[in-house]
């Protein structure tokens, strides 16, 4: 017998992402969507197949449901995944796991009680470069990781999203929390913590709404860039820069400068990773294009999450991992408010 999920929130991530890698798993039975836009929840059934329902208690309350994708909006994480997971539901949960410490915790706490799955969708890990390029680092061959920069950036979530307006939620403090540092920014951070295991201590930074007006032609409420320094437990120096104003062309980039050589991802488009050693020597490997907004392809974070269910393994991306993730971006948009360098142990 299958499995049978929940989904909460149909937005462009469920319609995108979890919805369809779902539809495609083999051993999922059914998708159940819950949106509190009924028509949103219509459409999604239109599309996939599958049932929704009108209230999200008919979820929780479900006992034929195993697992929750909670796809909500950024300041309804803590609330929905720590009810599903006291419900006794597995959670796969959007990033950032919340928008604060202490509601990440809250989250970490009901797993623990509940001894239920919990995984964090950061996605950036299962790509075929990102993947091979640990397995390089890891292996030794370049030595020791010096510095790295990283970017992330597109033309902003009004290009992509459900709502393709001034108006979206993104835009907006109160359910955002970290503009595109949450969209954007918290992928790179825990990416970087992947790719060079290691941890991020120090960061200093700048913000702005450099050019985003909301549906007012205000400038909105959160950041459209990110620009920030800094330094992993390991010794490594950084830079990162995140972006909603990249018009044109998608950067997901990331450059690993390591004592004996460099690593390049997703730098260049005919090739997606690049080792370049110091002797001048290169090897070039043609790997799978990372996801765009244009250009979808299976993540692999719904698989992996459905493999940790039924074989009953650790997620590939813990809660506690991306309570690691959202202290840095807490870290980061405290240094770029108060104009200091900040350690991440005070953001926590």
């Amino acid at each position: 017998m299958g499995i049978k999920v929940g989904i909460i929130g149909c937005g462009a991530i469920t319609k995108m992402r979890h919805a369809p890698e779902y539809t495609a798993n083999p051993y999922v039975d059914e998708i159940v969507f819950y949106d509190r836009n009924l028509h949103r929840s219509e459409a999604m059934v239109e599309r996939f197949g599958g049932r929704n329902v009108k209230s999200v208690e008919e979820l929780f309350n479900d006992p034929d449901i195993a697992a929750i994708s909670d796809c909500s909006s950024n300041e309804q994480h803590h609330v929905f995944s720590t009810q599903a997971l006291l419900s006794g539901k597995h959670v796969l949960c959007e990033k950032p796991i919340s928008l604060t410490i202490e509601h990440a915790k809250e989250i970490l706490a009901a797993q623990k009680k509940s001894g239920k799955k919990l995984m964090v969708a950061h996605n950036q890990r299962f790509t075929p470069a990102h993947r091979k390029a640990r397995d390089i680092l890891a292996g030794g061959e370049l030595g020791n990781v010096l510095t790295f920069r990283t970017a992330f950036g597109h033309a902003g979530p009004e290009s992509w999203g459900i709502n393709k307006t001034k108006s979206t939620w993104f835009f907006k403090k109160e359910r955002s929390g970290f503009g595109v540092g949450g969209d954007l920014g918290i992928h790179k951070i825990d990416l970087l913590h992947y790719l060079l295991d290691d941890e991020i201590v120090q960061v200093s930074a700048f913000q702005g709404a450099l050019h985003k007006t909301d549906e007012f032609g205000e400038p909105i409420e959160v950041s459209d860039n990110v620009v920030c320094s800094m330094r992993t437990k390991k010794g490594s120096i950084g830079t990162a820069a995140f972006s909603w104003t990249y018009y044109g062309e998608e950067d997901n980039s990331t450059v690993i400068y390591c004592d004996k050589g460099i690593l390049k991802i997703y730098d260049d488009d005919e090739y997606q990773l690049e080792r370049i050693l110091a002797s001048g020597e290169k090897v070039n490997y043609q790997l799978e294009a990372i996801q765009r907004n244009d250009y979808q392809v299976s993540s692999g974070v719904i698989d992996a999450f459905i493999d940790a269910i039924r074989l009953d393994e650790e997620p590939l991306v813990t809660g506690e991992e991306a309570l690691r993730s959202l202290a840095v971006m807490l870290g980061i948009m405290k240094a770029a408010e108060t104009k200091q360098v900040v350690s991440i142990e005070e953001a926590r």
